[in-house]
Order: C-alpha cells, then structure tokens, then sequence
C-alpha cells in the first residue's frame, strides 16, 4: 500500500469511528470528508512535494484553529438568540464576508469545508456549518435547520426560534420566509417538522449527497462520485441503494470485475424483497463482465 493510500485508509478509519460515536464532531466529519479531494494549498489543492512535506497537507488542523480563532472574535457575555444571531452575522457576514451566490452551486470547492473557510464561499449547508461551529464553540445554543432545498441556522428553543440565512450573511428568517423558501423549493407549504435541528450525521449525508450530485452532472469526475459513495458507506445509516451506486461507479471507471461483484452481493440483499429487480442487476453484472473479454 502506497502513502497516499495508507492516508486515506487511515482518514476514512477517523471517519467511521466518529461517524459511530457517541457525540459525532460534525467539524472533524466535514474536514475528513474535504480531505477526500486532496491537498489544499494556499490557492488551489495541489499535490504534496515530497521534498517538502507539509505536517497538515489537507488543511484539517488550520481549519480548526480559523474556527476557534472566529468563536475567540465574538463580544464576551450572555445574549439572547437573537443577539446570538446578530452577532454572528456582523462578524461572519459583514466582517469576514461568508456568503454565496449562484455560481457556487457549480463549485466542487463549496461542499469543502477548508475550502469554503479559505474562499469564504459555499453551498448554504456548508456556510451554516461554519456558523454552527463557530458559534458552538462560543457557546450558543445553535443548530442547523434542514428545510427542503435550502440548509439554514437555527439559535435557541426550536419551538421559539430565531432562524438566519448564512448564505445571505446572516439574514434573519421570519416564519414567513422560511415558508416562502420550502414552498419555492417544493411547491408544497412548511411543515414545523421541518424546522427540527438537525443531527450532525444529517448534515454530514446531505452534504454527501450534494457533492453526488455535483459529480453526477459531471461524467469525468468519478474519482468524486467514489469518494463521495464510500464514505457515504461508511455512516452508520444509509440507503441500501448506495451499494449498487458504488458498483455502477466501478465499472464506468473500468474496474468490471470489481463492479460485476459488487452488483451481485446486491442482486443478493435484494432477492427476498425485489426478485425482479435482483434479476435486472445480475444481467448487468454478466454484461460488465463481458466487457473484461
């Protein structure tokens, strides 16, 4: 096994073992689950020179301390969730300048949490996180709020709550907005189960689930698709359906025998719930195995 392989092995090793534990950091989850996209450098990710080899090469210590260094930024003293709220938006949204915009949304960079930290930019989850951590470490009663199609912060009593915009700077949400946003999202109105905080391994799978998407729309990039599905794997809950993702991934990165396995131990989970589909995924496996001729 290679160094770099080995590095990887031992991150996604860090990574189910705080998936599984008792109180899983949704920081250090975001920063593993980054460092699958490689070194970050000053700029741009880049690969490590081996003649000057870098104690932190995926960034996952220096976005710690950023995020201690912004909790240490925060006024002393005990608020109210809504001063909790404004303070984080002056020093995150009108200080510092995270925010997001359109053009994001086609960034692989924004569902990185080093790179979303280094640009100030991302995907509203991502930003939200930074506010999630930031303020928790200044010790605010703050959560993530998972509406349908956009990712907010929520501080104090979920049944009383002040709800922000990270991806605006930290524009607070009234009732009304938040169900201006689901129903633009959905076409259907806000349910108040909607408004629960979200557990980190939620967060952590949507954000998962996004970073999918952004290499599902991009055919040449399954090097993420596959990073993106194992450590998806690798939560302790997940659709059963990844494991067959994985092996169509397999095999459009040409590792047929890899993939055809895989679809079998599937066709397997599937034959007392699905016979017909189970039947589909082995013709599949056959059809994967013949291109190896």
């Amino acid at each position: 096994m290679s160094a770099r392989d080995s590095g990887t092995a031992d991150r996604r090793r860090q990574f189910a073992e705080e998936a599984r534990s008792e109180r899983p950091d949704l920081a250090l989850l975001c920063l593993l689950l980054g460092a699958e996209a490689g070194p970050v450098g000053p700029e741009e990710p880049r690969p490590i020179d081996p003649d000057e080899p870098s104690a932190d090469p995926y960034g996952i210590d220096a976005a710690q301390i950023e995020l201690d260094r912004l909790a240490g930024l925060l006024p002393y003293g005990s608020r109210s969730p809504a001063a909790w709220a404004s303070a984080l938006a002056e020093l995150l949204g009108d200080r510092h300048e995270f925010c997001g915009s359109s053009a994001d949304y086609q960034r692989l960079e924004s569902s990185l949490l080093q790179q979303v930290l280094r640009r100030r930019r991302g995907l509203p989850i991502l930003l939200s996180v930074v506010w999630i951590e930031v303020a928790r470490r200044a010790g605010a009663p703050v959560y993530g709020v998972a509406l349908p199609g956009h990712f907010v912060v929520g501080f104090g009593d979920p049944g009383h709550q002040v709800l922000v915009d990270p991806f605006t700077g930290g524009a607070p949400l009234t009732g009304e907005d938040a169900d201006l946003l689901v129903t633009t999202a959905t076409g259907a109105p806000l349910e108040p189960s909607m408004l629960t905080p979200a557990r980190p391994l939620e967060i952590v799978l949507r954000i998962l689930n996004n970073v999918r998407a952004w290499a599902a729309a991009r055919p040449e990039r399954t090097d993420v698709a596959l990073w993106a599905v194992e450590l998806s794997l690798l939560l302790p809950s997940h659709p059963a359906r990844l494991r067959y993702e994985r092996a169509q991934i397999l095999v459009r990165r040409g590792e047929f025998q890899r993939g055809a396995a895989e679809m079998e131990e599937y066709a397997e989970v599937l034959d007392t719930i699905e016979p017909t589909t189970a039947e589909s995924v082995r013709h599949q496996a056959q059809a994967a195995r013949a291109l190896l001729n």
